[in-house]
């Protein structure tokens, strides 16, 4: 499957090679064949739409129109048959042997994405939608100019994403780092070269989607300069830390990359829909 999206993107099919739990909260599966060899991932917080089956199907059913005309095509086909679409963050990349990981939050078989991945055994069949190019505009994280620190924010949703960026910035790189999981056990090794301080927050009883991140923030004494600041995870959370650093700390806005992953109480479908709304 080798269909071409526009220049930056294009099909690749993948089989699952393993599952593991990680932690009390997330499931790795790390995807891997042949055509993974091309996937140009750029790294940070590299992005792809991930396809699966839905129960019963052996594999994820696409519609046969290529390029830019995929996508209506795929909203056409009857829910309950095409495939189902989620986005994802790489967690890992091994060009070397055609795979890559992805982090899947568990919350039981309420979702698809989770429910999938809750019973996902190898050989079993997925396609990505994923960068043919590593200057990809699913790369969201790009420091200007200029900057001399980093601040990053992330819930469970989004701990991949920040891994992936601890991971890429070189050494010498000053970052504060805020992440909020469920359980102690999310608690994971980070590494990276640069200097970074993380701060976990364990959400425990509180609801995902509460203030926990953003009160966090706001009670940090940050060190001055010209810092650039990545916020992701909850929608809700997202804009409170957005406005805190923008309205209270005097950041720039342009130097605040941000991103709702999920919004509480709306599937990805409906997000998608409202975007699709919005465009047209």
């Amino acid at each position: 499957m080798t269909t071409l999206v526009a220049v930056q993107y294009r099909f690749y099919a993948a089989r699952v090679v393993a599952a593991r739990r990680i932690g009390a909260s997330l499931i790795r599966v790390t995807l891997g064949g042949p055509e993974l060899a091309d996937f140009a991932g750029g790294g940070r917080d590299q992005s792809v739409s991930l396809f699966l089956p839905h129960p019963g199907q052996p594999e994820p059913v696409l519609p046969v129109a290529e390029g830019d005309d995929w996508f209506g095509a795929y909203r056409a086909m009857d829910a309950d048959v095409r495939a189902v679409m989620r986005s994802y963050t790489i967690r890992e990349q091994r060009p070397e042997r055609a795979e890559v990981d992805i982090d899947f939050v568990s919350h039981g078989d309420t979702g698809p994405a989770s429910r999938w991945a809750r019973h996902a055994l190898p050989g079993d069949r997925v396609v990505l939608l994923g960068p043919a190019v590593q200057d990809n505009r699913s790369v969201c994280f790009r420091p200007p100019t200029g900057t001399d620190s980093v601040l990053l924010v992330a819930d469970e949703t989004a701990l991949p994403a920040a891994a992936g960026i601890l991971a890429w910035l070189p050494a010498g790189t000053r970052v504060r780092a805020w992440i909020e999981v469920p359980d102690a056990a999310d608690i994971q090794e980070l590494p990276s070269a640069a200097q970074a301080e993380v701060s976990w927050i364990v959400r425990g009883a509180t609801a995902p989607g509460s203030s926990l991140l953003a009160d966090a923030v706001r009670a940090a004494r940050l060190s001055p300069g010209s810092p650039y600041a990545w916020v992701a995870g909850e929608s809700s959370m997202v804009r409170s830390v957005r406005r805190h650093l923008v309205a209270e700390r005097g950041l720039d806005r342009r130097h605040v990359t941000f991103s709702g992953y999920w919004r509480r109480g709306v599937s990805e479908e409906d997000l998608r829909a409202e975007a699709a709304a919005a465009a047209a």
